[in-house]
C-alpha cells in the first residue's frame, strides 16, 4: 500500500469516526437529559453534565407501568405480524416483476413505480380503511395501512432478484420438476436472506415508531401503541399544566411533573429496542443496501 493509499485511508477513517461520533452525541445528550432534574434544565438548559442527577421521569413513568405494558405489548404484535406479512408480500410481488419471462412486465413494475410519485390522499384512504375494510378501532389499524405502501421497497428486493438470483439456477430448478412456487421458497428466498434482513429492519422501524395510524384509526385507549400512549402522556402534561381551572394546591402538584425530562425518557423507551436490535442486522443491512441498490 503506498503512502497517498494510506493517508487517503487514515482521511476516510478520520472522516467516518467523526460522522459516528456526531450520531452518537444526541443520543447521549438524550440519556443524561432523562437522568436531570427537572428544575435542572429548567435553569441551566439540556447538558451532557447534569446538574442534578434524578430519576423522577422514570419514576413517573414506572407509575403507568399498566398502561405502557399493554402498549409495548401491542407495539411488539403488531411490529412482528406486520413486518413478517410486509416481507411476504413485497417478495411475492418483487419475484414476479423480476422475471423477464412475465407478460406485461414493464406495465407491472411501471405500476409500482408509479405509486412512489401519487398517491390518492389521507382523505380517500381514511373512507377505504374504516368503510370498505372496516378496521377503525381493531388491531388491523395499526398493521394493514404501513403492509404494502413503500413501492421503493419492492423495486429493490426487485434489483436484487435480478442481480443476484441466477435465472439459470432457477431454470435448472424448473427443468428437475420444480414449480415457481417451490422455486422461490427453496432457491430464490435463501440466497436473498440480506435484502430480506435489510427491508425487515425498515419495516420494522417503520411499524415500531408508527404514531400516526393509531392517531388516525383508533380511539380505544387500549389499543394504543407505546408511541401513541407516550405521546399521549405527553399531552396530558402540557394540558393540565396550562389549565387555568386547576385548583392552588393540583396547580403546585402538576407543576412538579417533570414535563421536559419525560420526553427525553420517553424517547429513550421508544428508541432502545431499536438500538438493541439493529446491530444484529447490521452486516444483512449493509449488504442488502448496496446489493439491492445497484442498477
Amino acid at each position: 500500500m503506498t503512502s497517498d493509499n494510506k493517508k487517503m485511508q487514515w482521511i476516510a477513517h478520520a472522516a467516518l469516526t467523526a460522522f459516528s461520533i456526531a450520531c452518537a452525541v444526541p443520543f447521549l445528550l438524550l440519556i443524561l437529559s432523562s437522568v436531570s432534574s427537572e428544575q435542572a434544565i429548567l435553569k441551566h438548559g439540556y447538558s451532557f453534565f447534569p446538574k442534578e442527577f434524578s430519576l423522577s421521569a422514570y419514576h413517573y413513568l414506572w407509575d403507568n407501568w399498566r398502561s405502557l405494558g399493554r402498549a409495548y405489548g401491542i407495539t411488539v404484535l403488531i411490529t412482528i405480524v406486520g413486518t413478517t406479512v410486509s416481507l411476504a408480500m413485497t417478495s411475492m410481488l418483487a419475484y414476479p416483476i423480476s422475471r423477464r419471462d412475465l407478460p406485461w412486465r414493464n406495465f407491472w413494475a411501471f405500476f409500482v413505480f408509479f405509486t412512489l410519485l401519487f398517491n390518492g390522499g389521507l382523505v380517500p384512504a381514511y373512507l377505504i380503511y374504516t368503510k370498505l375494510f372496516v378496521i377503525k378501532n381493531t388491531i388491523w389499524a395499526l398493521i394493514v395501512p404501513g403492509l404494502l405502501m413503500n413501492g421503493f421497497n419492492v423495486l429493490l428486493v426487485r434489483t436484487f432478484f435480478i442481480t443476484s438470483v441466477p435465472p439459470a439456477l432457477i431454470e435448472a430448478a424448473n427443468i428437475d420438476g420444480c414449480g415457481e412456487v417451490k422455486a422461490f421458497y427453496k432457491i430464490v428466498l435463501p440466497l436473498s436472506l440480506p435484502i430480506m434482513a435489510t427491508i425487515g429492519l425498515l419495516q420494522s422501524i417503520l411499524y415500531w415508531n408508527d404514531w400516526f395510524n393509531g392517531m388516525t384509526y383508533v380511539t380505544d385507549s387500549k389499543l394504543f401503541s407505546i408511541q401513541n400512549i407516550l405521546n399521549r402522556m405527553i399531552t396530558e402534561i402540557q394540558f393540565l399544566s396550562s389549565d387555568p381551572n386547576m385548583s392552588t394546591s393540583a396547580s403546585e402538584t402538576i407543576a412538579q411533573l417533570p414535563s421536559a425530562t419525560v420526553r427525553m425518557a420517553i424517547a429513550v423507551v421508544g428508541v432502545l429496542p431499536i438500538l438493541v436490535a439493529y446491530p444484529f442486522f447490521q452486516k444483512y443491512f449493509v449488504k442488502g443496501i448496496t446489493i439491492g441498490a445497484v442498477k
